[in-house]
């Protein structure tokens, strides 16, 4: 083998390296309110790195996380929600969420007309996952993220309306 087509393999695998490092840039959000809160450190240490098929991104807020490229998904703990909740709440294996459509800055981030968020309600503190719900299950996302959510204190349960009447 001469000099230079031992040269052209050692290049080429040079080459394979320095593309790899040109990945996705990282996803830049707010943090929430409560975004130094410890259990929203808990709860992101224990987000999937992979999610529906997408590789988890870094993000530029403390207590947020993303996946797929464009971010299909984006999480944010430590988020705010405003009481009484007039929005449908759904309990997922023990987990409560508030589901609507959004037009949030987070959602301009996934680049979808479907965006939804998805926000635990009664935990402490609340984490919100904003998707595009024409590329990712709600149902599906929402059941691969409960262990991560588990790790936000529940504090109270979603009621039915017919919960709160008295008769």
């Amino acid at each position: 083998m001469s000099h230079a087509s031992r040269f052209v393999p050692a290049l080429a695998a040079t080459g394979v390296l320095v593309l790899a490092g040109c990945g996705s840039s990282a996803v830049h959000l707010n943090p929430a309110p409560d975004a130094d809160n410890p259990d929203c450190a808990r709860a992101m240490v224990a987000m999937p790195e992979e999610l529906a098929g997408m590789v988890q991104r870094e993000t530029t807020a403390q207590a947020t996380t993303a996946w797929g490229d464009p971010a299909e998904v984006i999480v944010t703990c430590g988020v705010q929600v405003q009481e009484p909740v007039s929005d449908p709440c759904a309990s997922v294996n023990g987990v409560d969420w508030i589901l609507k459509p959004t037009d949030s800055a987070e959602a301009k981030n996934t680049e979808a007309k479907g965006t939804w968020a998805a926000t635990t309600y009664g935990r402490s503190p609340n984490l919100q996952i904003t998707f595009n719900a024409d590329k990712v299950s709600s149902s599906s996302l929402l059941i691969d993220l409960n262990s991560a959510v588990a790790q936000l204190p529940q504090v109270k349960k979603c009621q039915n309306v017919d919960d709160t009447l008295s008769l």
